[in-house]
């Protein structure tokens, strides 16, 4: 493993030696992490490839979890140089990277997007609440025959859910607990669906621990079927099964428009406009994540957030906006790209 003092020592050899180019044994930029911004940052790659005289970043789609994982393994050319997330980093794995010596980290915010709950276009649009998504897909719900208990999850069909929804089996393909969609997910909607019930509202101050066993966990009766982070894949299966649902982020709704639907959530359908108002119930942040000490070792990575963070890349007419990325009020990416052109590490959590 490479020291910071290490890396920069040799990449300033290097540059004398011999340029940019032999800055590190390695000389191109590693990316890891979220599916979901593995699109958008695999058009700023090949864009950034074509239009520098770098190299193309080579990205590996491992999901948040798994993404910061890697990336707070420690520093050196061994270890990605960016990881990309569909959340922000948590104290935790913040506190992971500074015992392995990642101590000065980046955090560029670069837009939002909306978790979709989609189907195929061959069925009907559903209209669902929160709140029946955490009972069809909970793993202990409140007892249907009363009383403030909680007991395995009895529902089979969307119509046992609710009576207005099909009378189709429950099958929903979804992300992994590795993934950020997940972790988003768990949040925006388990939680706040679960909370419609008062008891479970109740344990949120009496007992933590209990309130999110009881609103994050998912069941694994077949009903929720982890889908891997491969996005595309669960596109392809609701092709294949017009009565399951997928859940994604919505730049892969919108890329594939002509073969799925989003389902309206508390009444409101996931669009550009209705993710970008923040009338759509479902929708987070996205960021990627830079290790400063390998700035300078490993070429590229300070014009490579400067491509990202252009008006050109994430502004409100932006190629990434094409690709279904909602792009952040004007003040906010200005804030955004003067923090990332100064390489200001985020302070602790």
């Amino acid at each position: 493993m490479f020291k910071k003092s290490l890396i920069i020592a040799a990449a300033s050899a290097a540059m004398v030696a011999g340029g940019a180019q032999a800055a590190a044994a390695r000389d191109y930029i590693s990316i890891v992490g979220s599916s979901t911004v593995y699109p958008f940052a695999t058009v700023v790659a090949e864009q950034f490839g074509k239009t520098t005289q770098f190299k193309t970043p080579k990205i590996e789609s491992t999901g948040s979890g798994g993404g910061l994982k890697l990336f707070c393994a420690g520093v050196g050319v061994e270890h990605p140089d960016i990881t990309n997330a569909s959340r922000r980093i948590k104290k935790s794995e913040q506190e992971l990277c500074a015992k392995n010596g990642v101590t000065e980290i980046v955090e560029v915010k670069i837009g939002y997007d909306g978790i979709a709950i989609a189907n195929s276009k061959a069925s009907p649009q559903l209209n669902m609440s929160r709140k029946d998504l955490y009972l069809a897909l909970a793993k202990d719900v409140p007892d249907p025959k009363g009383g403030d208990k909680l007991v395995a999850n009895p529902y089979q069909t969307w119509k046992d859910v609710n009576a207005s929804l099909p009378d189709t089996r429950i099958e929903v393909l979804g992300p992994p607990p590795t993934s950020g969609t997940r972790d988003a997910f768990a949040e925006l909607v388990m939680e706040h669906g679960c909370q419609e019930f008062a008891f479970i509202k109740a344990m949120k101050k009496t007992d933590k621990k209990a309130f999110q066993a009881a609103c994050m966990g998912i069941r694994e009766d077949g009903a929720y079927i982890e889908a891997g982070e491969n996005d595309n894949l669960i596109v392809q299966k609701l092709e294949a099964n017009p009565n399951a649902l997928g859940i994604f982020g919505f730049s892969f709704l919108d890329q594939n428009a002509d073969k799925i639907q989003g389902s309206r959530i508390d009444g409101v359908e996931p669009t550009f406009d209705t993710i970008a108002d923040s009338s759509y119930p479902v929708s987070r942040p996205l960021f990627f994540y830079v290790k400063k000490a390998h700035i300078g070792a490993v070429p590229g990575i300070k014009e490579y957030l400067a491509e990202f963070t252009s008006d050109k890349a994430f502004g409100g007419e932006g190629y990434l906006a094409d690709k279904g990325l909602i792009p952040m009020p004007e003040a906010e990416r200005g804030q955004v790209m003067y923090d990332a052109k100064a390489l200001t590490p985020m302070g602790a959590l």
